[in-house]
């Protein structure tokens, strides 16, 4: 079960970069259950609903944000029904020149056969 687990929380990431990079909302907000939390620094942010997560996103990563990417990914702890992911994320410019890279934990956790991230704490910039 927990080979399961991570498979699916593994999906879950590639199909959150995938569609954070097509600047897809709808496909963005099916990887996050809602309400989704995020720690970063200090500061609790809750999206109780999906419509302005994806506008949120865009005014943290800023102007010269073009695409993110997943790279480290270390699998912390998992269990049938949650695990929890040690994730690098970066996000490149236009040129493909790196912005900022950082850490970020995830939680993803399966609810009504649903897996999706519910939690996340991270040292992002912004």
């Amino acid at each position: 079960m927990t080979d399961s687990a991570i498979a699916h929380s593994l999906g879950v990431m590639d199909a959150h970069i995938e569609a954070l990079n097509a600047r897809d909302a709808r496909a963005l907000a099916a990887t996050l259950h809602f309400p989704h939390h995020r720690l970063s620094g200090t500061e609790w942010t809750t999206w109780e609903t999906p419509e302005h997560y994806f506008d949120d996103f865009r005014a943290r990563a800023g102007s010269g944000w073009a695409r993110s990417a997943a790279g480290d990914i270390k699998v912390v702890d998992a269990s049938e029904n949650k695990v929890h992911l040690d994730v690098e994320i970066r996000r490149f410019d236009e040129r493909d020149a790196l912005l900022t890279r950082f850490r970020s934990l995830w939680v993803i956790v399966e609810i009504d056969g649903v897996w999706a991230a519910k939690v996340r704490s991270s040292f992002a910039p912004a």
